[in-house]
């Protein structure tokens, strides 16, 4: 009777030695190799022979070298996504202080008269006309004063760069692009010592201007300051055509004229007696009936930069928290593979 019970007792404790065994056991069911038995006891590959731990180990290094990979490959996404970011910002810089040139025509049928200011020196205006269509009337009396009907304007001033008085001949520049308005003008000069005879000339955008402005000499000066001179010979019927160029910068809008010149020579009709002045013919028509302007883009788009760097850096994050998850990963397959080892021991020294 006292046996049995003792036996009962004993049973009882083994039962519960397999229990707590059992307990510890699930609890890392996940990170051993074997299995367990129906009647609760533990099997493991360790039972086996050697293979068991050779299979754990290469298990374990099989995971170590894949997590190894694994930040491998987070370290060149991290290099490849801060080199994108790094270039993405570069582009934008360049693009920023480096702006496109855009030009655009537009077509008018009026331009603003322009403002052609004569320097005729010792030269006298013997007419001033305007015509169309591109039609000049043959020249009745070549030499002689005739009629005009310019409106002009002179003006006397200091020159900007030498302190020389200037006298300028301002005369209103055509307008009307349709009808091919245009301006024919003769000039006569006493033969002088020079070898050579010209008159120079300057055009500016707006004729209007001059006649709006308090201070005219200063207006004049500013101009010679901006616009560049040309000239036109004696003894040539001198075509000018004319074209504007308008251009937009950052700051500030500038007006430019650009010219295009064809030289025809005179032939000289009068007596030789009256041959003694110089003749000078000049013709002043616009181009065409575009006008050309040239504005400066900016092709940085900081909208699109901004949304490429935020995918760079959420790829970042992204691959940061992957990582941190390897980290986590490869501490945990160590302190498995510390406990397994630390079983195995134990295992064998209770054997």
């Amino acid at each position: 009777m006292l046996r049995r019970e003792t036996s009962q007792s004993y049973r009882e404790f083994d039962d519960d030695g397999d229990d707590e065994q059992s307990q510890d056991h699930d609890k890392d069911a996940a990170y051993e190799v074997g299995g367990s038995e129906p009647n609760g006891s533990i099997t493991t590959d360790y039972d086996s022979g050697d293979s068991g731990p050779s299979l754990a180990f290469s298990k374990a290094c099989l995971k170590s070298v894949f997590s190894v990979l694994l930040i491998f490959i987070y370290l060149l996404l991290t290099a490849v996504a801060a080199f994108l970011a790094y270039q993405t910002i570069n582009d934008f810089m360049e693009k920023l202080n480096s702006p496109v040139m855009s030009v655009t025509y537009k077509e008018v049928e009026y331009f603003a008269p322009p403002g052609i200011a004569l320097y005729p020196g010792n030269a006298q205006l013997l007419s001033c006309k305007h015509h169309h269509h591109d039609y000049i009337p043959p020249i009745v009396a070549p030499g002689k004063p005739q009629e005009s009907d310019c409106l002009m304007e002179e003006v006397t001033y200091t020159g900007p760069y030498t302190n020389l008085t200037q006298q300028a001949l301002v005369v209103r520049g055509p307008s009307d692009v349709r009808n091919r308005e245009l301006i024919f003008m003769q000039f006569s000069q006493n033969e002088t010592e020079e070898d050579f005879s010209a008159i120079s000339y300057m055009l500016f955008s707006k004729y209007s201007d001059l006649s709006r402005s308090l201070d005219k000499s200063e207006f004049m000066k500013d101009c010679e300051r901006n616009y560049s001179m040309w000239t036109f010979s004696g003894g040539f019927r001198t075509w000018v055509k004319m074209s504007l160029v308008k251009t937009s910068g950052k700051r500030k809008e500038s007006v430019e004229f650009r010219q295009e010149s064809s030289v025809v020579k005179f032939n000289d009709k009068r007596p030789v007696s009256e041959r003694t002045d110089q003749l000078f013919f000049v013709v002043f028509e616009w181009r065409d009936s575009f006008m050309q302007e040239i504005k400066q883009i900016v092709t940085a788009n900081a909208w699109s930069s901004v949304a490429i760097l935020c995918g760079v850096f959420m790829a970042l994050f992204k691959s940061a928290d992957f990582a941190k998850l390897s980290v986590k990963w490869m501490i945990k397959i160590r302190k498995r593979h510390l406990r397994n080892k630390i079983r195995e021991m134990n295992q064998i020294s209770s054997n």
